[in-house]
């Protein structure tokens, strides 16, 4: 009988008649990001021996998270790694560095046989080469699992995977933690603070609420963490697993949530260990991770044991890091040189000045200002304003340097606090600085410059009606089932980018303007550009989105509140919120 055994985070063991599968398999005794992310629950329970006993291992992106070197280590030598085929070297780069050799890179959305039995694997990536992530597709045996990792899919995208299934999935998988460094890592009061993660939590969950309307599995599970935080650095960010106000959602949480405001759709969760037959549906838990509890009160005690035993291999890891010596500030302004290089239309898009402040020895307070003139960077202008800043050690910054760790890595360690003023998301600076090769800068601009911008849907909120692209100018989401309407404002569910209905201005973010026009009472085009039609009065929910002809109503975040943490999210404002920066923020 075909099962997946659930390895905790967004790992899974795949088992057909005839092969063996690893998917995005998180088990390193060091945790990942410098040390400071760690498997929750810990899986080290596992026997790691029969679980790395496979033929094939597939890993979605180069996040450390689901990107285990330790892992992939430890693989026999009959097995092979299949990854995403993107547009930049990177990932397959890194793999290399790493010591892995046996790596096959599958095209989007082609099948990639498993065995001579039927079964087979595909990858799904983000449509915007922006983001380098992928779901994984597996059918075996004849079951389907759609495994979601952290890729942010498109309506049509979850469709056409359960078309390309057979039109049934039995198992769809879905990261609802969203664990990501904004709002985290930013100097926000506390109040802020704690507002702007209640806005990302519950956006996060109404993004996979409109995923699973859209897929209708036999079976959702949320899964792909949180992670929790170990050391003396970071532990003090665990205030983000609390169940009722944390910035982050844990399975059960989430699971909740979902079943309220989807409850005809079958949910699950899943600890470390969890096998579940596909035939039968049947599931066999785990003994030890059937003791764990997510409850806020068991898990002061359950971190202070976790810490303790991985204090040695947490102290090793960060070890590999000592303070840098004399020259890191030439050698940041020769990368960054180097950056700069790269791509005229990144630097375009970014325009701002960003300061780093370097703590530690051989630290300083040094500039980068990115416009379409070009990159300067040089120690900072007093007299100069900031629109960004980066504020981290010396050695973690050394590492980025030396090419141990990639730029992402150091970010999503939360190992630095930030700080941008205006308080908008600038998509370019994080796409420059965790992508740094031209291949992957020109698929990006090839895909933002030469996308058909023709196809047209039309918005109707509070009795007036606007003509609008169809595809959303940041990723490409198919609005007419990917997005909502409030005050005058489209917020695309992807990436949370909103756009004023009247100006087309993207109000929350850096980011191309979305083509709208305002279309008098009898449909007719009101005759002048959209930025003086003036903007939608407010006082409506949530109205509808649709294309023409046929209407297709939005998701509605309301309802009564139940259980542990829904009330807490339900009573939180549904407003505008800030774009998904998840684990791919800036």
């Amino acid at each position: 009988m075909p099962t997946a055994t659930f390895l905790g985070h967004a790992g899974l063991a795949v088992e057909g008649t005839a092969f063996r599968l690893l998917a995005d398999p998180w088990l390193a005794p060091t945790g990942a990001f410098l040390g400071a992310w760690h498997q929750y629950p810990r899986n080290d329970h596992l026997d790691v021996t029969s679980l790395v006993d496979v033929d094939w291992a597939a890993v979605s992106h180069e996040h450390l998270d689901h990107f285990d070197p330790w892992v992939l280590a430890r693989l026999p030598a009959r097995a092979q790694v299949l990854i995403p085929q993107y547009p930049g070297p990177a990932f397959r780069d890194r793999l290399l560095v790493a010591g892995v050799q046996r790596v096959i890179e599958i095209p989007a959305w082609e099948r990639f046989p498993l065995d001579n039995r039927g079964s087979w694997i595909t990858a799904i990536p983000e449509i915007s080469p922006m983001c380098h992530d992928a779901a994984f597709l597996i059918v075996v045996d004849g079951h389907a699992i759609l495994h979601c990792n952290d890729a942010r899919l498109t309506a049509s995208q979850v469709r056409r995977a359960k078309h390309m299934a057979g039109d049934r999935l039995d198992i769809m998988a879905l990261q609802t933690a969203g664990a990501s460094w904004h709002p985290i890592c930013y100097e926000y009061p506390p109040d802020e603070l704690a507002r702007r993660s209640m806005d990302k939590r519950v956006s996060k969950l109404r993004a996979v609420q409109r995923l699973v309307r859209q897929a209708k599995p036999d079976l959702a599970v949320p899964f792909a963490g949180p992670p929790c935080f170990l050391g003396e650095e970071v532990e003090h960010l665990n205030w983000v697993l609390r169940q009722r106000d944390g910035a982050f959602c844990d399975a059960e949480v989430s699971a909740e949530w979902l079943r309220e405001h989807l409850p005809a759709q079958r949910w699950a969760t899943f600890r470390p260990g969890d096998r579940i037959d596909f035939a039968t549906g049947e599931v066999t838990p785990d003994p030890v991770s059937a003791r764990f509890s997510f409850a806020d009160e068991a898990r002061a005690d359950y971190l202070a044991r976790y810490a303790a035993d991985r204090e040695e291999s947490i102290g090793a890891e960060l070890a590999k890091f000592p303070e840098p010596g004399p020259g890191l500030y030439e050698r940041f302004v020769e990368h960054f040189e180097g950056l700069g290089r790269l791509s005229g239309y990144f630097l375009t898009q970014i325009n701002m000045l960003v300061r780093f402040e370097i703590t530690g020895p051989n630290g300083g307070t040094w500039d980068v200002r990115m416009t379409a003139d070009g990159l300067v960077a040089g120690h900072a202008d007093p007299a100069g304003k900031p629109d960004y800043r980066i504020t981290t050690a010396g050695r973690w910054l050394d590492g980025v340097l030396t090419g141990a760790i990639a730029w992402e890595d150091l970010l999503i360690s939360f190992r630095l606090s930030l700080y941008r003023d205006p308080d908008v998301y600038n998509d370019y600076l994080i796409g420059l600085l965790k992508h740094a090769n031209a291949p992957a800068l020109q698929a990006i601009e090839d895909y933002e410059t030469r996308r058909d911008e023709s196809a047209r849907i039309v918005i109707r909120a509070n009795g007036q009606e606007f003509e609008i692209s169809r595809y959303c100018p940041h990723a490409g989401e198919d609005l007419s089932v990917g997005a909502i309407v409030r005050d005058g404002r489209l917020q695309c569910l992807a990436h949370n980018f909103a756009f004023d209905l009247a100006t087309g201005e993207c109000v929350n973010a850096r980011c191309s303007p979305l083509a709208t026009r305002r279309l008098l009472p009898d449909g007719v085009p009101g005759g002048v550009p959209s930025a003086a039609a003036g903007g939608l009065p407010g006082g409506v929910p949530h109205a509808a989105v649709h294309a023409m002809p046929q209407p297709q109503p939005q998701p509605q975040v309301n309802g009564a509140a139940a259980g542990i943490g829904v009330a807490a999210m339900n009573a939180s404002v549904q407003g505008m919120t800030g774009p998904h920066q998840g684990r791919n923020s800036a």
